[in-house]
């Protein structure tokens, strides 16, 4: 497969990206470049290769689920920069 001219300016289209003449041939290069490495990757014997469902060997760290006594609602108040009695005062957003 290859990249040609119209295909970049199609994609580039769709993207909604204004490309000059020089960003054109320079993402031409780049793309062309991506595939030639996919088809080499294609040429790769993996018959008997487990796929990868993590990139490392790290596992995540589970912990139990479980409901606990964690913060009071005061304590958690105490620190705000701005509160009323019982909640969080923050700036308005939406008009």
């Amino acid at each position: 497969m290859i990249i040609d001219k119209e295909a970049i300016e199609k994609i580039a289209h769709l993207a909604r990206l204004e490309m000059d003449e020089k960003s054109e041939e320079k993402m031409l290069k780049s793309m062309n470049e991506i595939v030639e490495w996919v088809a080499k990757l294609e040429e790769v014997d993996t018959e008997g290769v487990a796929p990868l469902t993590h990139m490392t060997q790290e596992q995540s760290v589970w912990r139990e689920d479980k409901a606990e006594y964690t913060l009071s609602h005061e304590d958690a108040l105490k620190n705000a920069p701005k509160k009323d009695a019982d909640f969080f005062r923050v700036p308005k957003v939406l008009d």
